[in-house]
């Protein structure tokens, strides 16, 4: 039998989200506040570019270093007072950076160990959506998330510039902490009191090395688990193209403002596609699509190597984010086939990995536009990440392959 499409009406009507949604856009917010505010005013006191490029890139990093080990914290503990405790150690960290004469190093250090809350909030979010929300509502919820997140991502950015403009990083900063206290208030009000998933699960209780491992192996020793990873992770090696912007803009004849159309495509495809599959895709369809907009997603930047007119290319982009919304459907199944007590870690394991990829990609992709045209770069990285997902492809769940037949049958994959 069909699942029922559910719309934003119904995943609003669930006060519990409703918490959750205005709590995650309020840390979002505060997060990109505190990477532009931080950033500036490192470098205004420093005059050190690569301190404050580095004080932007340890919101990036900590997924990398601390995700996995971090996200143990939601299984281990009521992913609620996760979520408050995550908030409030920010909000005083944030305002403990507004001390006068902070020394820059000390600022760097203070900025990092915040971030660090990022992994074991977003897990502890991320492992609550499928007990809160039934059905379809789950992945809507998920697409609405994906939208927000691109949208957050670039107003944030703006936004925190223009304030740190207009008036200084200080208040910006200020107003940043109260983003976190507001967010920990909505959760305080919003979401109710329970064990934590391990007590419910009758989890034995290991050490931390061994909670981390054990979220690892429950991910790569489940076929499905371990398709629905891999094809995630590979599908997102497009991103690389970000690392050359800049070059690439230059190749074409542009500056900043052109490298800014080029970045704002691919979030504003996934943002546009993520409305349009959810909004108006049911559950079965959204499932039959999700595989051949994973190829797409990649493929579709292949003529880029032949280094088309600047519009084509832009067009390009914006084709693979809105293809890049794959991602909603095939969340709501690693969501739902996780075991409820592993699910923190488990997407611990996919961030990191995500952002382990993404920044080793764009090095790589950096790396290469030193000897041949980026444009060339972007073809070859489009290339690599269509056969890489073509072979995860190779390998996936029999009973899931439907799409080749587009079998209007409805079923999951097995974990054989």
């Amino acid at each position: 039998m069909s699942e029922q499409q559910a719309g934003y009406r119904e995943i609003f009507a669930v006060r519990e989200y409703r918490h959750l949604f205005a709590a995650n856009l309020l840390s979002l917010i505060g997060d990109q506040l505190t990477a532009v505010a931080l950033s500036f005013l490192v470098y205004q006191r420093s005059g050190s570019p690569l301190l404050a490029a580095l004080t932007f890139a340890g919101s990036y990093l900590t997924w990398v270093v601390g995700g996995p080990l971090l996200a143990v914290l939601a299984d281990r503990l009521p992913r609620r007072r996760v979520l408050i405790g995550a908030d409030l150690i920010r909000a005083a960290l944030v305002l403990l950076m507004l001390l006068p004469g902070m020394p820059v190093p000390l600022l760097v250090a203070i900025a990092f160990v915040a971030n660090l809350c990022r992994p074991p909030f977003q897990s502890a979010r991320a492992s609550l959506l499928p007990d809160i929300l039934r059905g379809d509502r789950y992945p809507v919820a998920n697409g609405l998330d994906n939208i927000v997140a691109e949208v957050t991502q670039v107003a944030g950015f703006a936004l925190g510039g223009l304030l740190v403009t207009a008036g200084s990083a200080q208040l910006v900063l200020a107003a940043d902490a109260a983003t976190f206290l507001i967010s920990a208030a909505l959760i305080t009000t919003g979401l109710r009191r329970c064990a934590a998933a391990t007590e419910i699960a009758a989890e034995p209780s290991g050490s931390w090395w061994a909670e981390t491992t054990a979220g690892v192996r429950v991910v790569f020793t489940d076929r499905t688990l371990r398709s629905y990873l891999l094809l995630f992770w590979l599908a997102c090696l497009v991103y690389a193209t970000e690392g050359v912007v800049a070059p690439l803009a230059g190749e074409y004849g542009g500056g900043a403002r052109t490298g800014g159309l080029l970045l704002a495509m691919m979030p504003a495809g996934v943002a546009i596609g993520g409305v349009l599959l959810t909004r108006f895709c049911g559950p079965d369809l959204r499932e039959r699509l999700m595989l051949p907009l994973a190829v797409l997603s990649c493929a579709v930047l292949l003529p880029v190597a032949a280094r088309p007119p600047l519009p084509v290319v832009l067009i390009l982009l914006f084709v693979s984010g809105l293809a890049g919304a794959f991602s909603i459907p095939l969340n709501g199944l690693f969501g739902r086939a996780v075991p409820a007590a592993y699910r923190a870690r488990a997407f611990g394991v996919a961030m990191s990995g995500l952002c382990a990829v993404q920044g080793l990609a764009m090095l790589g992709a950096g790396a290469a536009a030193e000897w041949v045209r980026p444009s060339l770069v972007v073809g070859g990285v489009a290339l690599l990440a269509t056969l890489a997902v073509l072979a995860v492809l190779a390998g996936w769940p029999t009973v899931s392959r439907r799409w080749w037949a587009w079998s209007g049958s409805r079923s999951r994959p097995s974990t054989s």
